[in-house]
């Protein structure tokens, strides 16, 4: 039987840096977020743009499910 990818549902105020922290601890941050976004292509890729200010939003929702490791190699 596999194993599925570790993965959290984020909360409301969760942003890449905050789940590279309490997540990937072990790792440098910026190396951390770098691995988060690019497990994460479904999140990452969506553009928000904040209604006030009209600049990139957070694209992360509390419905998303975020891994928190790579894919297993076939």
């Amino acid at each position: 039987m596999e194993s599925a990818r570790k993965s959290i549902f984020p909360s409301a105020k969760d942003s890449w840096e905050s789940i590279a922290i309490r997540e990937l601890a072990a790792t440098d941050k910026e190396q951390a977020i770098s691995h988060l976004q690019s497990w994460n292509l479904h999140v990452f890729a969506r553009r928000v743009i904040d209604g006030e200010t009209g600049e990139m939003g957070n694209p992360i929702l509390p419905s998303d499910v975020i891994f928190v490791e790579p894919p297993v190699k076939a």
